[in-house]
């Protein structure tokens, strides 16, 4: 595919109300045409290298794959609409479950491989999950036992029929692992279901989807507790992917690695299916992002692109061996997830060799990206703004009252067109809160647009904080420290970190007459919320700062955590 880069846009009127070209259509494609496009312009080009496993597949042997696990998936009575969800960090079975649930209508539905049994729980019977593809283990991280723990009936279901009383749509487990593990199927015995019969169904179910049809759920943080799942459509994914390889100029010569999780819109729409619609090679050089092993991809592969959030960058300009690694293949890539400080941006530049590097603003639920820098821009743009608004997509910073502010002022960005989800699965309302009546969806977060239409994200309109490219919503972790008998009160907010961008900071008012411990308050979170949730300062105070209405004042909190820890915000131009 010829790409052309971000065309520049620029706002009209002195308005900051701006709207990206449309000269080039919108693909109508569903993402097994999309797929089979790119297989058959590519069929013998490198797709899929998945360096830890030691995998590699061309385009001609990705679609085979996919078809032997779509047929699979049919032959467990798995159909059109219903939901799979994936529990997997990257792993070669994620790429390939990617599009086979695609080819046949499932709605695929990722699951961060750091949820522990709450999160889980609450995340399948949300989209009343029929099925779940899962890992056995990762890290410290046993899937299975997490799993027992909402679901023991697995021990004694015969393997396509459970029938448990926390997850009461669940049926079907499939495990990656090699040995058969009570009341599962293995991913290969899945695989080698799809070689017989149903295989000649597979063309006619995907010649009944619409490229407008829900086919992924991506949980997000909910400001009001309970995560919110984002729900994406062909129509959604696939242009922004196709958006976003032409911002990079991609071609199948490039090579993109992926150390970026898959279960994030950045692997799987900004990685994969950007590759998909080049016909570039997707490289995976982990299934967690390392450091050494990014390079050592990197270096072997002779990648052309790679993905990450700062402190990813960051990392691996800091491995000991750096400089034994040959990165001069390297050209571009997307830098996204929180701002990128001045200095390593240079760094990345000259010492990686990425000098077309990009930026990309956006969100899961506009799928994900709006803003993205040019592979020209400017040192200075690149650190100092989000770039410029992609095509088809309309964007306006407006006041509180709605109002479309002059350029330059700040306000909430609000986003409108393709990219817009269809909506928080099963919550109307909370869709209705997000998105209006005219189809803006409202981001949350603060920014402004200068006269050449460059963004830059100044600040959040709510409280979200975001960790190591995470966003962490405090509201969620508060609700959840509540549930301890001895907290009456709990606020928990940012605080600057210089690896992470931000850390998660707790105030605990206690109950009269108890007594817990900072490091009792972070076991009680370990076993039940995602690592990067657990607050990693916690203090026991006997009141918190208030407005005379009584609003806690965070910013209070804050200002006192910062005194106190001696932190000072990155600076980032």
């Amino acid at each position: 595919m010829v790409a052309n880069g971000i065309p520049g846009v620029t706002p009209a009127g002195g308005l900051s109300h701006v709207a990206g070209p449309t000269d080039e259509p919108l693909a109508e494609l569903t993402i097994p045409e999309f797929l089979y496009r790119a297989a058959k312009q590519n069929s013998e080009r490198d797709a899929a290298i998945f360096c830890e496993a030691g995998e590699r597949w061309t385009y001609d042997q990705l679609l085979r794959r996919v078809d032997r696990l779509a047929a699979g998936l049919l032959s467990l009575g798995l159909y059109k609409g219903d939901r799979v969800g994936i529990w997997s960090p990257n792993r070669p079975e994620w790429l390939i479950a990617q599009f086979a649930t695609a080819r046949i209508g499932l709605v695929l539905v990722n699951i961060n491989p750091a949820y522990r049994s709450s999160e889980l729980e609450y995340a399948l019977n949300k989209v009343e999950a029929k099925a779940l593809i899962t890992a056995l283990q990762f890290k410290s991280s046993n899937y299975l036992d997490i799993l027992k723990k909402i679901a023991p009936e697995l021990d004694h279901a015969v393997p396509g029929r459970l029938n448990a009383e926390k997850l009461p749509e669940l049926r079907t487990v499939i495990q990656l692992g090699e040995d058969a593990v009570p009341g599962t199927f293995t991913f290969d015995e899945v695989m080698a279901r799809g070689e017989g019969g149903p295989r000649h169904r597979l063309n006619g179910i995907s010649q009944s989807l619409s490229p407008h049809d829900a086919i992924n759920i991506q949980f997000t943080s909910g400001t009001t507790g309970a995560p919110k799942g984002a729900t994406l459509s062909h129509y959604n994914i696939i242009n922004n992917a196709i958006a976003v390889a032409r911002a990079m100029e991609f071609t199948n010569d490039d090579r993109l690695c992926i150390p970026v999780p898959l279960y994030h819109c950045f692997g799987m729409v900004l990685g994969n299916l950007a590759c998909v619609s080049a016909g570039s090679a997707m490289i995976f050089p982990s299934e967690a992002f390392e450091a050494l092993a990014t390079l050592q991809a990197l270096d072997e592969e002779k990648c052309t692109a790679v993905h990450g959030v700062p402190t990813m960058f960051g990392a691996m300009l800091g491995e000991p061996s750096f400089k034994s690694f040959n990165l001069k293949a390297l050209r571009t890539g997307i830098m996204a997830g929180s701002p990128c400080p001045v200095e390593l941006m240079k760094r990345v530049i000259a010492e990686m060799h990425a000098s077309e590097i990009t930026i990309a603003y956006g969100m899961t639920e506009t799928s994900p990206v709006s803003f993205q820098s040019n592979t020209q821009d400017s040192i200075e743009r690149r650190v100092s703004t989000v770039g410029r608004i992609h095509p088809h997509v309309e964007v306006k910073i407006v006041d509180e009252e709605g109002n479309t502010l002059p350029l330059d002022e700040t306000g909430e960005l609000m986003t409108r067109g393709y990219c817009v989800m269809k909506g928080y699965w099963n919550d109307p309302e909370r869709t209705a809160e997000s998105i209006d009546q005219e189809g803006w969806m409202h981001t949350g977060d603060l920014a402004t647009l200068d006269d050449k239409g460059y963004c830059n994200i100044v600040g959040r309109v709510k409280d979200m904080l975001i960790r190591g490219g995470e966003n962490v919503y405090p509201r969620e972790i508060e609700e959840f420290l509540h549930r301890h008998p001895d907290i009456a009160d709990v606020q928990v907010f940012g605080v600057p970190d210089p690896k992470y961008g931000e850390e998660i900071c707790a105030w605990i008012i206690l109950e009269a007459g108890k007594e817990l411990s900072e490091e009792q308050v972070k076991d009680f979170c370990r076993e039940q919320i995602a690592h990067y949730k657990v607050p990693r300062y916690v203090r026991i105070v006997d009141e918190m700062p208030q407005t005379v209405t009584g609003k806690a004042q965070k910013f209070v909190m804050q200002e006192a955590m910062q005194k106190e820890l001696g932190l000072t915000a990155a600076k980032t131009a």
